[in-house]
C-alpha cells in the first residue's frame, strides 16, 4: 500500500489528495494542516470582512454546500486530515515526517511526500509594526481581528501597500464606512501588475469611491498610542488610524523544504521541475511556495494564485500515483474587482517586455462592453503588448464593463503563440447584447497592426503627460466636440481645439513645424485625425487612450 504525505491543507494540497484517491483507492493518505480549517477559500476573505460572506464556513463549502471538515473529508474522501498539526521536520533518508500535534511528537512514513506550505504575508521593516491593531490578511484568523477592529469602533484604516490584496481590502473596509487611505512606495499602484495609464484608470475610481491613494510615498512609522496603533507616519504628515493593512505582498514558505535540503529556486521559492518534483524525486511540491516558468521568457516566476495551486494539485496527485503529468508554467493572468470597476491582465507588461529586449508596439481600445446603443453597456479599456513581428506578448484591460472574456480571450492566444494578425481576425461571439461588431481585443489587435505597418504613430498619456510638465514646443490638437471640450477642458498653452468634423476646414491654421498630438475623448477620432494629417504632410501621432486617460494622468 503507498503512503502518501501531503504537508498543507489548502488548495494544492488537498488538490493533490484528493486527485491521488481518485486514481488510487487502497492509497494510504494523510494531509497535515497547522491551522484550524483545511480547504478554505483565502480568496473570499475581503468578501468575509465586506458581509458578502456571512460567516468563515461558507469559505470551506463545497458547490453543493457540505462543508470541507476533516471529518468530510474521512467520509467521503478516506482521507486522513489532521489539523492544528505541524510538520516540523522532513527525515528523507528514513522517508518519515516528523509532526507536532497537541504537544505530542510522532512521525509519519511516507512513499511519495507532497509539500503545499503556501505563502507568508512579507513583513516590511517598519518601526511599531508590531502594534495592536495592525493585521495582514492572510488567514481566518486575520480576517476576525478585523471585522473585531471594525465593531469595536474603528473608523480609520491605512493600507500599506497598493497591490492586488490592498485593492480588494480597500474596497471591504469601505463598505464598512471607514475612511481608507492607501500607501504605495511606487510611483503607481498595481506596480507589478499593469503599466501607468491603466494603473491611473484604477487610481481614479478608487478615489472616486473615497479612498484616499498615495503613491510615491514611503510609510516611515506606525505611530502607537500605548500598545494600540493610532496613525501612520508618511514623511511628516501622521494619517490617524485605528487600524493598519499590511499589503505588501507575500512570500513563498519554504523554510521546511529548506532545512531539508531540497533545491530553492532563484525566485526563492522552491525549484520543481515539470513533474513538479523537487531535486528528491520522492518529494513533490506545488502551490505558493513552489516557482514557476513563465511561458513566454522561459524563466523563473512567483507568481501565487489559487488557480495555479488547483492546478499543480492535480499534477501532483497524478505523479504520486504513477502518472506522469506536466505543468507547463504560467503566462500571470491576474484579475479582481474593485468597487464597480474590474481590472484584469495576462503575459508581460509593457515595462516588463521592454526590459526584455523586446520591440514593442501596444494599442489601447476604449469600447463599450456591448453595442453601444444596448440598454446597460459599460466602458471598458483594452491595451495590448506585442513585438514589431507581431508576436503577442500581454495584455491588460479595466473597466466598469465586462472585462473577463476580453482577457481570458488574450490569454488564450498568448499561450498558443498568436500573433496580433491571429487575434484581429478571430471569430469571435456576436449579438447587441453580448459585444460590438468589432470586439475590443479585434479592435485593439488592429490598432496594433496600423502601427506596425507604419500607418500610424502614437503617444501614451504617460508619456504626454511628461511632456506637458516640460517646456517643450508641440501642438496638443483637441479634436473633441465643444461641449466635451468645456465640460472637461485640457488646460495647456499648447492645445488648441478644433473638432474633427471642421479639421478639414481647418487645416490651414496648424503649423507644419511643430510636432501635433492628436486627442479625443478615448481615442478613435484621435486616430483618425492622425491619419488625416500625415497624409497632409504634418508630423502627427495620436494619443492612446484619450481624454479617458489623458486627462487622470494631467490632473492627478
Amino acid at each position: 500500500m503507498t503512503k502518501i504525505v501531503v504537508i498543507g491543507g489548502g488548495a494544492a494540497g488537498l488538490k493533490a489528495a484528493a486527485r491521488a484517491r481518485r486514481r488510487d483507492e487502497e492509497a494510504e493518505i494523510t494531509v497535515i494542516e497547522a491551522g484550524e480549517y483545511p480547504s478554505m477559500s483565502r480568496c473570499g476573505l475581503p468578501y468575509y470582512i465586506e458581509g458578502l460572506v456571512h460567516e468563515i464556513e461558507n469559505l470551506l463549502q463545497t458547490t453543493y454546500g457540505a462543508v470541507r471538515t476533516p471529518e468530510f473529508f474521512k467520509r467521503v474522501k478516506n482521507i486522513d486530515v489532521l489539523t492544528k498539526t505541524k510538520a516540523k521536520r522532513i527525515d528523507r533518508e528514513k522517508k518519515v515526517v516528523e509532526i507536532e500535534r497537541n504537544g505530542s511528537s510522532d512521525e509519519l512514513p511516507y512513499d511519495y511526500l507532497v509539500i503545499a506550505t503556501g505563502s507568508k504575508p512579507a513583513r516590511p521593516q517598519i518601526p511599531g509594526i508590531d502594534a495592536e491593531g495592525v493585521v495582514h490578511l492572510h488567514s481566518a484568523e486575520d480576517a476576525e481581528k478585523i471585522v473585531e477592529a471594525w465593531e469595536d469602533g474603528a473608523e480609520e484604516a491605512v493600507i500599506i501597500g497598493g497591490g492586488l490584496i490592498g485593492m480588494e481590502c480597500a474596497e471591504a473596509l469601505s463598505r464598512l464606512d471607514m475612511k481608507v487611505t492607501m500607501v504605495e512606495i511606487m510611483d503607481h499602484i498595481l506596480p507589478t501588475l499593469l503599466d501607468a495609464e491603466m494603473a491611473a484608470l484604477v487610481k481614479a475610481h478608487l478615489k472616486e469611491n473615497g479612498v484616499e491613494v498615495l503613491t510615491g510615498y514611503r510609510v516611515e512609522e506606525i505611530v502607537t498610542d500605548g500598545e494600540a496603533v493610532s496613525g501612520v507616519k508618511i514623511g511628516e504628515k501622521v494619517m490617524p488610524a485605528q487600524l493598519v493593512l499590511i499589503a505588501t505582498g507575500v512570500r513563498p514558505n519554504v523554510e521546511l523544504a529548506k532545512s531539508a535540503g531540497l533545491e530553492i529556486g532563484e525566485t526563492g521559492a522552491i525549484k520543481v521541475n515539470k513533474y513538479l518534483q523537487t531535486s528528491d524525486p520522492s518529494i513533490y511540491a506545488g502551490g505558493d511556495c513552489v516557482e514557476n516558468i513563465h511561458i513566454l521568457t522561459g524563466k523563473p516566476i512567483y507568481a501565487p494564485l489559487g488557480s495555479t495551486a488547483n492546478k499543480h494539485g492535480r499534477v501532483m496527485g497524478d505523479n504520486v500515483t504513477g502518472g506522469k503529468s506536466t505543468f507547463p508554467g504560467v503566462i500571470g493572468t491576474t484579475i479582481f474587482k474593485v468597487f464597480d470597476f474590474t481590472v484584469a491582465r495576462t503575459g508581460l507588461t509593457e515595462k516588463e517586455a521592454r526590459q526584455l529586449g523586446y520591440d514593442v508596439i501596444t494599442a489601447i481600445a476604449p469600447s463599450p462592453d456591448r453595442f453601444h446603443h444596448y440598454p446597460g453597456q459599460k466602458p471598458i479599456r483594452v491595451k495590448i503588448i506585442a513585438d514589431k513581428s507581431g508576436k503577442l506578448l500581454g495584455a491588460q484591460a479595466v473597466g466598469l464593463g465586462v472585462v473577463d472574456k476580453r482577457i481570458d480571450v488574450l490569454a488564450t492566444a498568448i499561450q498558443m503563440g498568436a500573433t496580433i494578425d491571429d487575434v484581429a481576425n478571430l471569430d469571435l461571439a456576436y449579438a447587441p447584447p453580448f459585444s460590438m461588431a468589432l470586439d475590443t481585443v479585434i479592435v485593439a489587435a488592429n490598432i496594433a497592426r496600423n502601427k506596425r505597418d507604419g500607418l500610424i504613430e502614437s503617444i501614451s498619456a504617460e508619456e504626454l503627460r511628461k511632456k506637458i510638465e516640460s517646456d517643450e514646443d508641440f501642438i496638443i490638437l483637441d479634436v473633441r466636440t465643444d461641449e466635451e471640450a468645456e465640460k472637461n477642458p485640457l488646460e495647456d498653452r499648447r492645445v488648441i481645439h478644433i473638432p474633427l468634423d471642421r479639421l478639414r476646414e481647418s487645416v490651414d491654421k496648424l503649423p507644419k513645424d511643430r510636432e501635433i498630438f492628436t486627442v479625443c475623448q478615448v481615442g478613435a477620432r484621435g486616430y483618425e485625425a492622425a491619419r488625416f494629417l500625415i497624409q497632409k504632410g504634418f508630423r502627427a501621432k495620436m494619443v492612446e487612450g484619450g481624454m479617458a486617460i489623458l486627462g487622470v494622468l494631467v490632473s492627478r
